[in-house]
């Protein structure tokens, strides 16, 4: 009776189930289940035998990384699913890939961290890998509950992560400040959503793209602008950046280079989702917040860097900086022709600063177990007594100042050819502004330099540095990608050409 029942109500409804592509959704279906499994294990085993989630959670990850490959070389093409709101292309695939590796090499800067640490392992590691899934979902959503629900499935782990060390009062501040700054900015993004729902009666993206368009309304203005404030504050972009010197300060250090390369590069794939899809023809409303955004996150970042005694928070002002730089493009991304520049530009710096970032905390991991130390003093003579180290940061600090022939210098070339290929007065002028910019960053990089190779030992102690097996791979694995995308810039040329042409933002 029931099932003549719902034939009959299906009949009336004309309901058609919808059809599942599962290899497009795989990198997600595994993720969730390794979530399930860590959480399982977490439950079911004796303390003895926690040593074996870290490896799950390793394998869980390099296990979703298989059909971002098999995607990326299958023929299918752009595969759509839900009526558009999930699309699964060459753009979400290399963010997805980016998402995944360095979760990886997040796992491997935190095995013996929080083993040593004795911190509670299962529930970190599924907090990591549910952010991660938040990550690779919104590398997909093009439709604003979608990446609503993606950016705070990302973000709520984040605040809880950043608040590990529960015994520690800066730890809890860097939580309680993430937590407080993280929901008002969300709240601000999704007013902007709700008027752009409003507007459009849609919360497809595609749909939202061809009603903010043409003559600007002042509800169209502020619509677009409450949801790009949102997100400046998810990159730490000048003047919402005031969580993030002592969030990086207080968390963890792995969850200082997760929030730094992962988190960062999520909030600039949304950002570029929304701008690209939602917004490709209000350019007149979010052009100018991007260039003011990118001239105050690189200028207030360098100079607030050269003033860093803690190598922590030098990094975060770093950190901002940086976003500044990779904030460049889209200030002229409405340009003509410039948008498929741009977007490459972006992508291009995503990549090598991840390599790069994740290494140089390896790096500060590596030297803290000797040092027990944050200041950047504590670096004196590095070279003296763990003469790898020293020539390994190096590579690092000299990465991100964008000294060829290290990664860092392709991204910032991408970022400045943009520039300068708009052939606009504004981007002329930010490109100088860039420029400068680099200049003053040496500042406090080449200062890092000079501390390891031409200081003395701050307490004489040279004993050498012991390094665990899971933080050598680390290191060397962003080393090697740091120098292998410096030398071959093409390597990373093209990924972020797939990006590109993979024709999600009609670029």
């Amino acid at each position: 009776m029931f099932a003549a029942l719902f034939s009959a109500l299906a009949a009336a409804a004309d309901w058609v189930s919808p059809t599942i592509d599962y290899h497009a959704l795989a990198p997600e279906i595994i993720l969730a289940c390794g979530i399930v499994l860590v959480l399982l294990l977490d439950l079911f085993t004796s303390e003895n035998n926690k040593w074996m989630l870290g490896p799950v959670t390793s394998f869980t990850l390099l296990g979703a990384f298989i059909p971002v490959l098999t995607l990326a070389l299958s023929d299918a093409g752009t595969r759509s699913l839900f009526d558009g709101r999930y699309v699964v292309d060459n753009f979400s695939l290399t963010m997805k890939g980016l998402f995944v590796l360095a979760g990886y090499l997040v796992v491997l800067l935190s095995s013996d961290y929080l083993r040593e640490g004795d911190f509670y392992e299962g529930e970190y590691w599924v907090l990591m890998l549910s952010s991660l899934l938040g990550m690779v979902m919104m590398a997909s959503s093009r439709d604003l509950v979608s990446i609503f629900v993606s950016l705070e499935f990302l973000s709520i782990p984040a605040y809880m992560m950043a608040a590990w060390r529960k015994r520690d009062l800066k730890s809890n501040e860097a939580g309680v400040k993430y937590f407080l700054l993280g929901v008002f900015a969300s709240a601000l993004m999704l007013y902007g959503m709700s008027l752009l729902y409003g507007i459009s009666n849609s919360t497809l993206l595609t749909d939202i793209g061809t009603y903010v368009s043409g003559d600007m309304s002042a509800i169209r203005a502020v619509a677009v602008l409450f949801v790009v404030v949102g997100f400046a504050f998810k990159i730490s972009a000048v003047p919402f950046h005031t969580w993030a010197p002592d969030t990086y300060e207080g968390a963890p250090t792995p969850v200082t280079a997760f929030l730094s390369v992962a988190s960062k590069a999520a909030g600039f794939v949304a950002l570029l989702t929304v701008v690209y899809v939602g917004f490709p023809n209000a350019s007149e409303v979010w052009q100018p917040v991007f260039w003011i955004l990118a001239a105050l996150t690189m200028t207030v970042g360098n100079v607030m860097a050269l003033r860093q005694t803690n190598i922590v928070r030098m990094l975060a002002f770093s950190s901002i900086s940086q976003g500044g730089f990779i904030l460049m493009p889209l200030a002229i991304a409405g340009e003509g022709d410039s948008a498929g520049a741009a977007l490459r530009a972006v992508v291009t710096y995503l990549l090598v600063y991840a390599a790069t970032n994740l290494g140089v905390f390896a790096v500060v991991i590596a030297v803290a177990r000797k040092t027990r130390s944050g200041s950047i003093s504590s670096y004196g003579g590095l070279f003296s007594y763990a003469p790898g180290l020293a020539v390994i940061m190096t590579v690092f600090m000299a990465s991100l100042a964008g000294i060829p022939p290290l990664g860092g210098w392709i991204g910032k070339f991408g970022s400045f050819q943009a520039l300068v290929s708009a052939g606009t007065t504004w981007g002329y002028a930010l490109a100088v502004i860039g420029a400068v910019n680099t200049v003053i960053a040496f500042g406090y990089y080449g200062n890092m330099m000079r501390e390891m190779w031409m200081r003395p030992v701050p307490d004489g102690d040279t004993t050498p540095v012991v390094i665990p097996s899971a933080l050598m791979v680390a290191l060397g694995l962003t080393t090697f990608a740091t120098l292998l995308l410096g030398i071959l810039p093409g390597l990373v040329l093209h990924f972020g050409d797939l990006a590109n042409l993979a024709g999600a933002f009609g670029g």
